[in-house]
């Protein structure tokens, strides 16, 4: 394993049913497509075909991505939310809590031993987790939030102008290259 990706927190629809980080949520698509372009994700089915499924409906379907040489995760375990029903970003002292800060530094020691050397943050909340817990062996790489909302603020002018499809290609990219960049039939072997 090479690459640790952390994100915020499980989504409502998407990794809080499919119980795998980033599956079946609509900011965790963008992850997929750039994990399945850079050739460290398969899926038993054509991407296209499952890509806008939600948790439920992967779980239901029995379709699960493998991943190689990347680990995905998330800076808080639980989908965060005051009332049950929406969803909420999770709060500071939520993911600094004692416990959830000794769960990440269990986790990153692992992956450690597995050969990581590299650590992606999705969003703010994941690189300031992060930030006092790594040590100068991980390269971290931060990434805006993948959702709608995170591309357009750390946009230029907030992305006045940008087409949302545009942002979210640059992404991709930026990930697939953080991630070693695309694989095709000619570079994976």
């Amino acid at each position: 394993m090479h690459t640790l990706i952390v994100g915020e927190a499980p989504g409502p629809r998407g990794a809080d049913r499919s119980g795998v980080p980033f599956l079946g949520d609509r900011a965790g698509r963008l992850v997929y497509d750039a994990l399945v372009q850079a050739g460290c994700c398969s899926f038993p089915c054509p991407f296209e075909e499952c890509r806008s499924w939600t948790g439920k409906e992967f779980v239901e379907a029995g379709v699960f991505p493998t991943v190689t040489g990347v680990a995905l995760f998330n800076a808080y375990a639980r989908c965060p939310t005051d009332d049950g029903t929406r969803f909420r970003a999770p709060r500071r002292r939520e993911v600094l809590a004692r416990h959830n800060q000794r769960r990440l530094r269990e986790h990153l020691a692992i992956a450690a031993v597995r050969g990581l050397w590299q650590v992606c943050a999705l969003g703010t909340v994941a690189q300031r987790t992060l930030d006092p817990l790594l040590s100068a062996e991980f390269l971290l790489h931060a990434l805006p939030h993948p959702s709608a909302q995170g591309l357009l603020q750390a946009a230029p002018d907030h992305g006045r102008g940008l087409a949302l499809a545009d942002l979210e290609s640059a992404w991709v990219a930026q990930l697939v290259t953080i991630l070693g960049g695309p694989r095709t039939a000619r570079t994976a072997a």
